[in-house]
């Protein structure tokens, strides 16, 4: 049995899957920052740490412990931040289809 509404389907995802490489290409070049410490963390949209600075002050402590937990949070908040951004971007592409 023949779908009517196939060449229409069809059409319908050929331009929601340009739209979604569009979209993720752009979003490899956006960026989230979040400071933690005395470190900052810069990561893409597309989740790539493009940035990483420790403050003289906190390198000046030699308190690795207090490093370690600075740069796993700032890193994860990052994270966070450009799985949020993704989402915004990416999500309502997902949203359109109607079938």
């Amino acid at each position: 049995m023949d779908n009517p509404n196939m060449p229409g389907m069809l059409k319908q995802l050929r331009q929601m899957q340009k739209d979604l490489v569009k979209a993720q290409k752009e979003l490899a070049k956006e960026t989230v920052s979040t400071e933690v410490g005395g470190v900052t963390v810069t990561i893409t949209g597309d989740q790539r740490l493009t940035d990483l600075e420790i403050s003289m002050d906190l390198l000046a402590q030699r308190d690795p412990a207090k490093l370690t937990k600075s740069i796993k949070e700032a890193v994860n908040q990052a994270l966070e931040e450009s799985r949020k951004l993704a989402q915004d971007r990416l999500g309502p592409l997902s949203s359109g289809l109607s079938f």
